[in-house]
């Protein structure tokens, strides 16, 4: 098991790209602009009325102004980590490891639905994707997967700095989730978000966060309305 997780998610592979001292400004101020227009869409985003139609282009606008941001703060990298001997793109093993967070949420779902105040909760984040079309809510929810790790895990984490990257970036993930009131959004946005930042430091890139994001989160669109009602 340590041969799979420690190369994903603990050893760092060597870094050959660096920033000036200009660049790292322009990138610290374009992140935070950036996020504050993102968390402030986000919350609008979620506040409308499942069914509304308004909801797409809501969303596919924090989508875009997350990617604008990602794209317009600077150079953004792939990265890779170590496989037999040898740096690869992070394809597989991202994608199982958001499978496997995709099953530990569910065990979770079981607890939260016995819980009147957390089921509200959860129903409130599902209530879109009960109410809209699933091919809509899919694509809007792989496209807001991919952008937000191109931000968070890509722009925000090197704004942020060497030190402690992992914790300030998943804090701030969170932390930009707090505008939609709903508690559980902002503990999922937490636990996800740590692991995502540990992929990102330990592959150097966006890729594996990517891909483990857009497969938890498409997994959890198709289990967890049929597990809480």
């Amino acid at each position: 098991m340590s041969r799979v997780v420690s190369p994903l998610l603990i050893d760092r592979v060597e870094r050959d790209h660096a920033q000036t001292d200009r660049a790292f400004l322009r990138r610290r101020v374009v992140a935070a602009v950036t996020l504050i227009v993102g968390a402030v869409l986000l919350g609008v985003s979620l506040s409308i009325r499942p069914g509304d139609a308004s909801f797409y282009p809501l969303t596919l606008a924090v989508a875009a102004t997350w990617t604008a941001g990602a794209l317009l703060s600077g150079p953004l990298h792939l990265g890779r980590i170590p496989f037999r001997n040898r740096l690869r793109r992070p394809i597989l093993v991202p994608i199982a490891t958001g499978l496997i967070a995709a099953g530990v949420f569910v065990v979770g779902a079981l607890v939260v639905r016995e819980l009147p105040s957390l089921r509200d909760s959860v129903n409130d984040v599902l209530a879109h994707a009960r109410e809209g079309a699933l091919i809509p809510v899919l694509l809007v929810t792989v496209l807001n997967g991919v952008a937000e790790e191109l931000f968070f895990r890509g722009a925000l984490f090197a704004a942020i700095g060497r030190r402690h990257a992992v914790l300030v970036s998943t804090v701030i993930y969170a932390a930009a989730t707090v505008v939609t009131l709903n508690p559980m959004l902002v503990f999922a946005a937490a636990l996800l978000g740590l692991v995502l930042g540990l992929q990102r430091r330990a592959s150097g890139g966006v890729l594996g966060p990517i891909l483990t994001h857009i497969t938890w989160s498409s997994t959890m669109l198709f289990v967890l309305p049929a597990l809480i009602h």
